[in-house]
């Protein structure tokens, strides 16, 4: 699934930011696609103590660049652009105090083009990582909120099989309108994953076998999408055995272009999504990459506090190729 990620990276370089530059993980990671040639990274944090780290662990870090925010001299100009776009939600003060922590100052390089990307939360909260995103990069034009989405992929006898889900990290109880965002913002990023995307908006009920208002506002979302996309299949509200099973897609939805062979699945709500994939990740032997966050107005990611070295180099690298 990373092959031809990698091969796109080579030929046209990205930059990408690592909040936490001292931490083994991330240096491990950040060795790796620099060895490799698949990405620059830079890295964030004192210099000593970064070097030290890297010397600790074994892991060289010849040629990688360290940022200390501390030490920037340009921290003026950056403290005036965020006081602008605060616009008046924060004072001189702490948008200074706020550009010396590793989260914000990092985003501020991918606002200002110094970077193309930034990958953080080996330390930090899920919130950490987002907070300064939408207030320093902000939303894409179009867009009213941010999503999330995992890419679920496993091989079997039988082949590869890649699926997107969403939102399972970020908002907690979407609205009929949000379900439909979010999905077209899943839609996007599936293809990237090379996944030709049916949308199936996931229930509790399929067509009508259940009632009240989550079922109405998922079968809203889908009819929403239906008018605005003909260029992608959709439907809903389907539970997931009749989005999935054929035999049970043909018996619960009979005509619909979705039901039975659905890859692109959209929760009804935060509990839904993060059960659902965890679900798929543990009993269905699941490779988990996520979560890839969606409509923002650059690559920005966040890495789960457990995350392994490789899922950094991997994550890494979706954030590199996810525009």
């Amino acid at each position: 699934m990373f092959k031809h990620m990698i091969e796109k990276l080579r030929a046209n370089p990205q930059r990408l930011v690592f909040t936490e530059g001292w931490d083994p993980r991330i240096l491990e990671a950040a060795s790796r696609l620099k060895r490799e040639k698949i990405l620059e990274p830079i890295l964030l944090g004192d210099p000593a103590r970064v070097r030290a780290a890297a010397g600790q662990y074994g892991f060289s870090i010849d040629g990688i660049e360290i940022l200390d925010p501390a030490r920037d001299p340009d921290m003026d100009a950056k403290v005036a652009l965020m006081l602008a776009l605060r616009k008046g939600k924060m004072d001189e003060a702490a948008c200074r105090a706020a550009l010396r922590e590793n989260n914000y100052f990092g985003t501020m390089l991918v606002r200002l083009g110094y970077a193309d990307g930034l990958l953080g939360g080996a330390t930090y909260s899920t919130a950490d990582t987002v907070r300064p995103a939408l207030q320093i990069v902000k939303t894409k034009p179009g867009h009213r909120i941010v999503s999330s989405c995992f890419i679920l992929h496993r091989v079997t006898l039988r082949g590869e099989e890649t699926y997107a889900m969403a939102d399972c990290a970020i908002n907690l109880n979407p609205s009929e309108d949000d379900l439909a965002e979010i999905a077209e913002a899943t839609v996007v990023t599936a293809r990237i994953f090379g996944i030709d995307p049916k949308v199936a908006l996931l229930s509790y009920s399929t067509k009508g076998s259940g009632k009240g208002e989550t079922v109405d506002k998922v079968r809203g979302a889908a009819e929403k999408l239906a008018a605005r996309h003909p260029d992608f299949p959709v439907d809903g509200e389907l539970q997931f055995d009749a989005a999935f099973a054929p035999e049970v897609g043909r018996q619960k939805a009979p005509g619909s272009p979705v039901a039975g062979w659905a890859n692109t699945f959209i929760f009804p709500d935060i509990d839904a999504g993060n059960i659902g994939y965890k679900l798929a990740q543990r009993l269905g032997g699941f490779e988990a990459y996520g979560p890839i966050l969606q409509g923002l107005n650059a690559p920005i990611n966040d890495l789960s506090r457990g995350c392994s070295a490789q899922e950094v180099y991997k994550m890494a690298i979706i954030t590199a190729s996810v525009k």
